[in-house]
């Protein structure tokens, strides 16, 4: 057998055959399993004892034999205990065979007895019924004929009294009762209506063509309900009218009942009173498309696309609601409202499946409406931004309230929307409980994109976008100009302010109340990626800062381009007080510090001016200055030119530009080197002479003291300001500077003059 083929160890075979051995009657079968046993196999029959410790003893050791000595000990002892707890559970079994067969002989002792006693009764009642049946037999059947007689003389009465009842029926308009009198009458008319009952036949005949007018009137009147157009229909068609002729005209007035149903959800969110018309609305319908089934049982497929049409088009409208600025109450409200629709229909119309079918309306009015209150937010954004290029009469909103109305646009809407969310993801409405993965997945695209988007927008109303006209239709002229930097500077450090505190708080909004969602799959990778934000917004907030920084500069080198382009150098006069182009650089420079101060936080100054930082002031003045008197003019400029250069090779490099950071010395410090750098640059494209080159001494000296109180780096600005002397001197035919009492005392004067204009302007 397959079975015996089986490789098993020692102790199953031998539990087996011990088993075996104990439940068959033949010990034949028993052995089955040993006949091919090996010599050495000690639960076969043909067991040798000898035998078996000879091959014991020759393939074992000493140590060998006392284990399987201790082995077979411990198997003969399982062995006893195993046999034990059979016999025992046996013997349980036969004692409690042995009670069940007592208790069944003492319970059916007496019951023979007792079977006698209960057929003797059995014979006595039943002599006695027929003894009964007996005496009562012909009394019996005059009993039932005269019934029988009392029955049909009923029923003529009642074909007598039906033109009456007809005619009771019509003056109350109980059309039902009169239908339901007629139809019980017809198979006594079928029979005799042309003998005995002519006459109230042709007299019921008559009442009924009024009823069918009357009813076929209730059909078509438009004051009448649905419901009650059913109920007529149904009425019809019981008196075996043609209403198929009619199905097209009802079926045209069922559809027409759909404008009384549609949704309205700014009237069901403003009033329970049409939320009431709505439910008795809808409630007219379900029973008119119950009657309807009724009556025209093939009409399944109509019904089905009408309910599904209907469901559609609410949901269409609340589609068109949603995209204006709702709370998330009205959006719950109208999907409440559509669902309890859904539901309606689904109890007398199932084969529509509206629950499946509206399932995939609602996912288009749920995206919808997160798209709309991202948009929405946008707006609102955009908004707050765009006040800077709008004027409030003559004056214009302080950047400082601009930027915090942004960012608390920004922050604190978006955590509003985000509630907003949450109240829908919250609501037990089953629709949207179908709907929860999904939703979740939809918000955290929607941020998404919403992010994208709002970089977009800072990029458009930076300039930065080809389709930025309408910006700069708001920005037009030199005020706009200067609004539209100051928005840039604000786009600038609210991109940072994305990046450092807006994506964090979303992002733990999202873990503790938007987590989850997995219908996006693996594959397609996390809906909301903040890693991602933070590097659009930080490059973003970058390019803003350096547009601004671009845009401040070109607006200062304009100035400085005029200065040095419209005089002729070369004729020009002896320098007697400090230019006013510097009083005019000094305003712009003002104009920067004043918009900086009130967006970006302060910083610390990096570079102190010492004294061993290469200025002018120790290796170019002085030794100008210990020129003699009598040298000649060529031989000076000589001079001063090579003691320039050398005092280039021994100066302390000094870094120029550095990395701009989000500070209001570091954007300043930026725009005054940019500056400088156009300065020297516009220098040497001209030609000086003596005053020339006196002047320009004279400007750059007293910029030095203003510059050094708004800037960061020292060191960088005088450096830049000693190589705008320097490069004027190398392009100067006479470079021969003004003496320093003669250059103090003029500047003292300008600072007098300065000074007594602002007392003045005070």
């Amino acid at each position: 057998m397959a079975v015996d083929e089986v490789p098993m160890d020692d102790k199953a075979k031998r539990m087996r055959d011990l088993l075996s051995s104990f439940y068959s009657p033949d010990p034949s079968i028993s052995n089955t399993s040993s006949k091919h046993a090996s010599l050495d196999d000690i639960n076969s029959t043909s067991f040798d004892p000898e035998q078996y410790m000879n091959i014991l003893a020759h393939k074992s050791n000493l140590e060998g034999l006392l284990q399987r000595h201790v082995e077979m000990a411990a198997e003969i002892k399982n062995l006893d205990t195993d046999l034990q707890m059979l016999v025992y559970e046996n013997y349980n079994k036969f004692i409690s065979a042995t009670d069940t067969i007592k208790r069944m002989k003492s319970n059916i002792s007496g019951m023979e007895a007792n079977m006698e006693q209960l057929l003797e009764k059995i014979i006595s009642v039943q002599s006695r019924s027929d003894s009964v049946n007996t005496s009562l037999f012909d009394k019996r059947e005059h009993i039932e004929k005269l019934h029988r007689t009392c029955n049909l003389l009923r029923k003529v009465q009642f074909i007598y009294d039906l033109p009456d009842r007809l005619a009771k029926c019509i003056k109350s308009e109980a059309y039902a009762d009169a239908v339901r009198f007629y139809t019980g009458a017809m198979p006594i008319f079928k029979a005799y209506g042309d003998s005995s009952f002519q006459d109230c036949k042709q007299a019921s005949e008559e009442a009924l063509a009024t009823i069918v007018k009357n009813l076929q009137g209730k059909l078509f009147s438009d004051s009448e309900s649905i419901q009650v157009r059913a109920d007529a229909a149904v009425l019809l068609k019981q008196l075996n009218f043609p209403v198929n002729n009619l199905k097209a005209k009802l079926f045209e007035k069922l559809q027409q009942s759909i404008t009384d149903i549609q949704l309205n959800p700014g009237e069901i969110n403003k009033a329970s009173g049409d939320h009431s018309a709505h439910v008795t609305a809808i409630h007219e319908f379900v029973e008119a498309v119950r009657a309807f089934r009724v009556i025209f049982p093939d009409s399944e497929e109509q019904l089905v696309k009408l309910a599904q049409d209907l469901i559609t088009k609410n949901f269409v409208v609340a589609e068109e609601y949603v995209k204006k600025r709702i709370f998330p109450e009205d959006l719950l409200g109208s999907l409440r409202v559509i669902w309890n629709d859904v539901l309606l229909i689904d109890e007398i119309l199932q084969e529509a499946a509206l629950s499946n079918h509206s399932l995939e309306d609602a996912k288009v009015v749920v995206v919808s409406y997160i798209r709309s209150a991202f948009s929405h937010l946008q707006q609102d954004i955009s908004d707050s931004l765009l006040q800077i290029l709008k004027k409030d009469g003559a004056e214009q909103l302080s950047l400082d309230v601009v930027l915090d109305a942004s960012t608390k646009a920004v922050l604190q809407g978006g955590l509003n929307v985000l509630l907003d969310f949450h109240k829908i993801l919250d609501d037990d409405s089953g629709i949207l409980v179908r709907l929860r993965e999904l939703i979740i997945d939809w918000v955290q695209e929607g941020l998404q994109e919403f992010f994208r988007q709002l970089e977009d927008q800072f990029l458009l109303l930076s300039g930065r976008n080809n389709s930025s006209s309408h910006v700069h239709g708001l920005a037009e002229g030199a005020q706009g100009d200067k609004a539209f930097a100051s928005l840039v500077l604000v786009l600038a450090q609210l991109s940072a302010f994305v990046e450092q505190t807006v994506i964090p708080k979303v992002t733990e909004e999202i873990a503790a109340s938007f987590s989850g969602g997995s219908v996006r799959g693996y594959d397609s990778g996390p809906a909301f990626v903040p890693g991602e934000i933070c590097r659009k917004f930080r490059s973003a907030g970058e390019k803003f800062l350096h547009l601004y920084i671009n845009m401040r500069t070109q607006r200062v080198s304009l100035l400085l381009k005029k200065r040095f382009t419209t005089p002729n150098w070369v004729k020009h006069k002896e320098p007697r007080e400090v230019h006013i182009f510097v009083d005019l650089f000094l305003q712009e420079l003002d104009l920067i510090v004043n918009e900086v101060k009130q967006i970006l936080p302060r910083g610390r100054r990096k570079h102190h001016r010492t004294d061993s930082n290469g200025s002018t002031a120790s290796s170019r003045s002085n030794p100008l200055r210990e020129e003699k008197l009598g040298r000649s003019n060529t031989q000076r400029a000589r001079s001063q030119l090579l003691e320039t250069h050398l005092a280039k090779l021994f100066k302390q490099k000094v870094e120029i530009f550095t990395k701009v950071e989000y500070t209001q010395e570091s954007v300043v410090t930026t725009i005054v080197k940019l500056c400088l750098k156009s300065l020297q640059e516009f220098i040497r494209l001209q030609t000086f002479n003596r005053s020339g080159f006196q002047q320009i001494q004279l400007d750059i000296q007293f910029l030095r003291i203003p510059l050094r109180e708004i800037v960061e780096d020292e060191a960088a600005i005088d450096f830049l300001l000693d190589e705008v002397i320097v490069a004027t001197a190398e392009r100067c035919l006479d470079p021969i500077p003004l003496e320093p009492p003669i250059l103090d005392k003029l500047i003292r004067a300008k600072l007098a003059k300065t000074e007594e204009q602002n007392t003045i302007s005070s």
